[in-house]
């Protein structure tokens, strides 16, 4: 695993997508930025993060047959496979909020997005971006609901370990991510959810709000939300939200 180390950047993925195009590159070649200027989440979101932190890098990872029908299936391993290191570390209250977020209780610790390219309708590559916050105490005030790794635990913890952890597990989950294997990867990613079978109240995109508690994720990696009726509706990203109290 070839590990490239930045001081400040704009956005690792956009680092690693530069650099495909200039060159060959080995399955598992990772940036990491201490300072990531411009980090990006789903559907353009923002990503923030206080220089020397944090961990904020990329992974290319080369693919074969992986069929873009498929894609969805990387992010459910992916997300496993940050929420297991994590699990290791004793984080409390650990789950994963649909599509790729990382929650210690109601705060969100981390994040990710996969950028895929594509061709002839299989995935060839794709590169994955990540962000945890580790030992960043404080944040912006127009941030809501957001934590650290050092604010839930109490101390330090070392980067360099971690990113190690991340990495291996990363890669293990990856390796096992084939046809054979979606239905437990799936279960995993489903059983792991946010708020899974919990009453509570979402926002639709047209600002109409409705109860109803979390069933799953479709074939296409939609959301399964089941109404007071007992009908389930399924959601994309952006197409809805939670309404959380806290």
């Amino acid at each position: 695993m070839h590990i490239i180390k930045l001081n400040a950047i704009d956005s690792t993925n956009t680092f690693l997508k530069e650099m495909v195009k200039e060159k060959e590159l080995k399955s598992y070649t990772v940036v990491l930025a201490e300072s990531q200027l411009q980090g990006r989440g789903q559907m353009g979101s923002v990503w923030s993060s206080e220089p020397g932190k944090n961990l904020t890098f990329s992974v290319f990872i080369k693919l074969k047959d992986f069929r873009l029908m498929d894609a969805v299936y990387l992010n459910y391993a992916v997300s496993l496979a940050i929420y297991e290191v994590l699990m290791a570390n004793k984080v409390p209250k650990l789950a994963i909020k649909w599509p790729n977020d990382i929650l210690a209780g109601n705060s969100k610790i981390g994040g990710l997005l996969i950028e895929n390219s594509v061709a002839q309708g299989k995935i060839q590559s794709a590169i994955i971006g990540l962000g945890l916050n580790v030992n960043q105490l404080h944040f912006s005030n127009d941030l809501k609901n957001v934590a650290s790794l050092k604010r839930v635990l109490g101390f330090d913890l070392d980067k360099e370990k971690l990113l190690n952890e991340l990495l291996k597990v990363i890669q293990e989950q990856l390796t096992k991510c084939m046809p054979q294997n979606f239905k437990n990867i799936k279960d995993s990613y489903v059983s792991r959810l946010y708020k899974k079978e919990i009453p509570s109240m979402f926002k639709k995109r047209d600002g109409s709000v409705f109860l109803g508690k979390i069933a799953g994720v479709s074939e296409l990696g939609e959301l399964e939300i089941e109404l007071e009726d007992g009908s389930l509706q399924c959601f994309g990203i952006k197409e809805v939200q939670f309404l959380d109290r806290t």
